[in-house]
């Protein structure tokens, strides 16, 4: 079994005893910091810094230096899925993520090779590999990918979207066509997540941003049953010990025990949900995440303090608790805002231990 110095990030995952809530965030690595600000400068642009294994280990790193994270999360991007499938990714400034090929009909969908995604996705590995030798068995490192339905949204409509009309109206009036493509993503992601866990990944995560835009029977066909898909195909144990998988639909609280049914570990919560309710309607069936709302992180140290304090009684004494935001922090953060949150639950969480 591979040795950490610490691991309570991957026990609390399991259920199993910790001394403390172990805690990681969204976006971890990310604008709020300067340094990331200019190591991604130096890259010259986002996908510059994603695509250099070097640059993507050292933002990586960044935050850790900092402060007293329990794991760190590979820097990369969910978008390079897509981006690999040959669909061209590149970010405009005030835009966010566009593709230059989005997807618009069947045969294009049809055309999509899974196992490209794969092929082309060395400089991740690389990433992978070389943050896990930095990190020197002192804490873990999550992996990721989105989930199908959230590229998909990206995919077909060409970049973000308020309504996502585009592929809701393929979803609904094509449902076999939106079907293969989510079965092909379903394929690409499980391959990219097994590769990262062979490149030493120690934990999973998928994210499924987009996942809460769709009605309650939708959810379950087009979201869902992809993700239990993948998680099906991963590699569920590495070095000796369990890859545990986080499953983190924004907006999925009213799904929540579907998703406990899904063959996660864990589930993450957003901050709509309260995490104690979210643990009684659970129960012990799997870990939960979360779930601080990122804009208290503009509030005083002392507010934050307290938001802390509430979430952890919230979801009271045990374990199978990972504190984190509900979704990642934002580029206008005080970094000693977030070190407040992180002093907040290494003093406070060990009460409930």
């Amino acid at each position: 079994m591979a040795s950490l110095e610490n691991d309570r990030f991957l026990r609390a995952l399991m259920r199993e005893p910790v001394d403390r809530t172990p805690l990681w965030m969204m976006r971890q690595a990310g604008r709020y910091l300067p340094e990331y600000r200019e190591t991604r400068a130096e890259a010259g642009s986002f996908m510059g810094l994603c695509t250099n294994p070097e640059m993507a280990c050292e933002v990586t790193l960044q935050p850790l230096r900092r402060y007293a994270m329990d794991a760190a999360i590979l820097f990369s991007d969910i978008l390079t899925v897509p981006d690999a499938l040959g669909l061209g990714l590149y970010f405009s400034e005030g835009e966010g993520p566009r593709f230059e090929r989005p997807i618009s009909s069947a045969a294009e969908i049809d055309a999509l090779d899974p196992d490209r995604a794969a092929n082309e996705l060395g400089y991740v590995m690389d990433a992978v590999a070389l943050i896990r030798k930095e990190l020197k068995g002192s804490i873990p490192l999550i992996g990721f990918a989105g989930s199908p339905w959230t590229l998909a949204t990206y995919m077909v409509e060409g970049g973000s979207s308020k309504d996502f009309a585009k592929v809701k109206s393929l979803a609904f009036n094509e449902p076999e066509v939106m079907h293969q493509l989510l079965s092909k993503l379903a394929k690409s992601v499980a391959v990219y997540l097994s590769e990262q866990v062979r490149n030493g990944a120690q934990a999973l995560q998928i994210f499924d941003t987009w996942g809460g835009s769709l009605s309650h029977a939708a959810y379950r066909e087009f979201s869902l049953q992809y993700m239990t898909e993948i998680i099906d195909q991963l590699p569920r144990e590495a070095e000796g010990r369990r890859v545990p998988v986080i499953v983190f639909t924004k907006g999925g609280g009213q799904w929540l025990e579907a998703i406990a049914d899904c063959g996660a570990d864990a589930v993450g919560l957003d901050w709509t949900t309260d995490i104690g309710e979210a643990r009684a309607r659970v129960g012990d069936k799997v870990c939960l995440q979360g779930n601080m709302d990122p804009t208290l992180l503009n509030a005083s140290p002392e507010r934050i303090r307290s938001e802390v304090g509430q979430i952890l009684s919230a979801f009271g004494e045990g374990s199978g608790h990972v504190f984190n935001l509900g979704h990642g922090v934002t580029p206008g953060i005080d970094p000693e805002h977030v070190a407040a949150m992180v002093d907040a639950v290494v003093e406070l969480s060990p009460a409930y231990h």
